[in-house]
């Protein structure tokens, strides 16, 4: 059992395990605004355009094979929140790929100055091989001993 904990901390510690679960908790409270901003903000504007229609009020009555109570709600189709969650997505999914192309871009920028800089520095002379450094070695020799 510590065995199975100690591979589960493992796995927990990974960085891209905890990445994961930021990006999820971010991603949801980002999906929470985006769809205000289509209910509140998108969908009144494309309403203003289309007459005043409310996408959410947009229901086709369906029928009823058996016998429901008179106060019952009516069995209705509501293809109007299916439109709104629609757009909702293109707009989660054109910003995110704002975002992408945004921090692509900035990698690129960073990678190619990078290379400019690795390729701006001075190569570092070469070591010199054995047969040089025998041949330092006794010419200070002989040197020491005039």
């Amino acid at each position: 059992m510590k065995k199975f904990f100690a591979e589960f901390r493992a796995f927990i510690n990974k960085g891209n395990v905890l990445g994961l679960a930021v990006g999820v908790i971010i991603g949801g409270a980002f999906s929470t605004i985006t769809t205000s901003l289509t209910n509140d903000i998108i969908m009144p504007i494309v309403s203003i355009f289309l007459g005043g229609v409310d996408f959410s009020s947009m229901t086709l009555k369906l029928p009823t094979f058996y016998k429901v109570a008179a106060d019952a709600a009516p069995n209705t189709l509501n293809y109007g929140n299916f439109i709104s969650a629609v757009i909702n997505f293109i707009i989660l999914a054109l910003v995110v790929f704002c975002i992408m192309k945004a921090f692509n871009s900035a990698s690129d920028r960073l990678k190619k100055k990078q290379e400019a800089e690795e390729a701006a520095a001075p190569a570092a002379p070469p070591e010199p091989s054995n047969e040089e450094k025998l041949l330092t070695e006794i010419r200070d020799l002989l040197a020491q001993k005039k």
